[in-house]
């Protein structure tokens, strides 16, 4: 059974996205927003529903597809467009929607580089994509909850990883992958410890690029915090080493 296979009948996956304090995805609800009223927006991996509900009720026509069942069982809760699918192939047409998002969905993808390409394909020309996800190659931070973040000498070894796939986003574009790794599963259910892929807002400008994408910002914040504190932490370089990735980038004409 592939990775993304184990998702769908977790019961235990499912109660703890419907369990999400609002103020986790506002910022990405926010971001995710077409300019124009009423546009179509689309949030790939949709969990419970919240964002498409939050979406909707704001007056767009909001969709939301997930890999697990119990997920799509509640999020019909908020909106009859929400829909169970395959993982890996979006079941709309190219150049369909406003707006495309995935929060907290991209390490968890057995294809994580053809899944960006598959977000951007059903994104119209001048739409927004917006992708959230964890910084697990962190050089600075606390709080760090995974093994690949945790540590000085991890932390170091992550610098010195990026510094790697940057030579050879230069010298060989082609041969670039997200490191892969090995799931941590525990018995008490905890979604970011079994991630597979190394996300990292390095790549995730990388992949988006290469798909036809300019970047609009990059961001090592995920959620709102202050003013001040926003600025601080991503006014800089500093904000790939940091945190979290959320990159926002438009389709290109």
């Amino acid at each position: 059974m592939g990775h993304q296979e184990s998702y769908r009948h977790n019961e235990a996956y499912a109660e703890f996205l419907a369990n999400w304090d609002e103020n986790f995805y506002a910022k990405y609800t926010d971001t995710l927003r077409p300019v124009q009223p009423g546009a179509r927006v689309l949030d790939v991996g949709c969990g419970a529903g919240q964002v498409v509900g939050r979406l909707t009720e704001a007056g767009f026509e909001a969709h939301g597809v997930d890999v697990s069942e119990p997920n799509i069982a509640k999020a019909r809760r908020f909106s009859e467009r929400c829909q169970f699918y395959d993982g890996k192939h979006l079941p709309f047409p190219d150049r369909h929607f406003a707006s495309v998002g995935a929060l907290n969905v991209l390490e968890h993808v057995e294809e994580p580089e053809a899944f960006i390409s598959e977000l951007v394909r059903v994104l119209e020309p001048g739409g927004r994509i917006v992708i959230s996800s964890p910084n697990f190659f962190r050089v600075f931070g606390f709080r760090d909850y995974h093994p690949k973040m945790r540590g000085v000498g991890n932390k170091f070894h992550n610098w010195l990883r990026l510094r790697v796939k940057r030579q050879q986003m230069r010298d060989d574009p082609v041969s670039v992958r997200f490191d892969r790794m090995t799931p941590i599963v525990k018995e008490l259910f905890t979604p970011d410890d079994d991630a597979i892929v190394a996300t990292n807002a390095v790549e995730m400008e990388f992949f988006l690029q290469r798909a036809g994408c300019e970047i609009i910002s990059v961001a090592c914040t995920d959620r709102y915090v202050a003013k001040p504190v926003e600025f601080a932490l991503n006014l800089g370089p500093w904000r790939y080493l940091m945190f979290n990735a959320f990159v926002v980038a438009r389709r290109r004409a």
